[in-house]
């Protein structure tokens, strides 16, 4: 990955696939979900499934600072979307924030963006650490 990379493909088989297959999760990557606000397709990196409760997956790398940071709100939106779009399907969805170029990361992680968008029982925003914490020993 180049350093200024926002790639995210890398990071999710070098460590989120293998924390979440450690966690006895079955991954399906890249994975649809219907359509994205009712238009095009919406794809998730990975949809985790456990004793069958599956979980939505997204991964945003930020290696230097740039625009990834303006779509987390967007990708909140939307994964509130495909969770209500087909009720009970999905349990829960995750953003998961990788790479040292965000500078708004604690922000985000600190759940301060529910003074703008009601996700907080739905959508979990961590950083890669944590959600490779909580992969690795089942607890999503």
């Amino acid at each position: 990955m180049s350093p200024g990379s926002t790639r995210t493909g890398g990071v999710l088989e070098d460590m989120v696939l293998p924390a979440l297959r450690h966690g006895g999760y079955t991954c399906q990557v890249q994975a649809g979900v219907g359509k994205r606000l009712g238009l095009g397709a919406h794809k998730v990196d990975c949809i985790a499934t456990k004793d069958a409760r599956s979980v939505l997956v997204s991964v945003k790398w930020q290696q230097v600072s740039g625009t990834a940071e303006q779509k987390v709100p967007f990708e909140v939106i939307c994964l509130l979307d495909a969770l209500d779009t087909v009720p009970g399907t999905y349990a829960k969805a995750y953003v998961v924030l990788g790479g040292e170029g965000w500078k708004l990361r604690g922000y985000y992680t600190s759940g301060a963006l529910t003074k703008y968008i009601n996700y907080v029982d739905k959508v979990e925003i961590l950083t890669l650490e944590g959600f490779i914490a909580r992969a690795n020993t089942g607890r999503l």
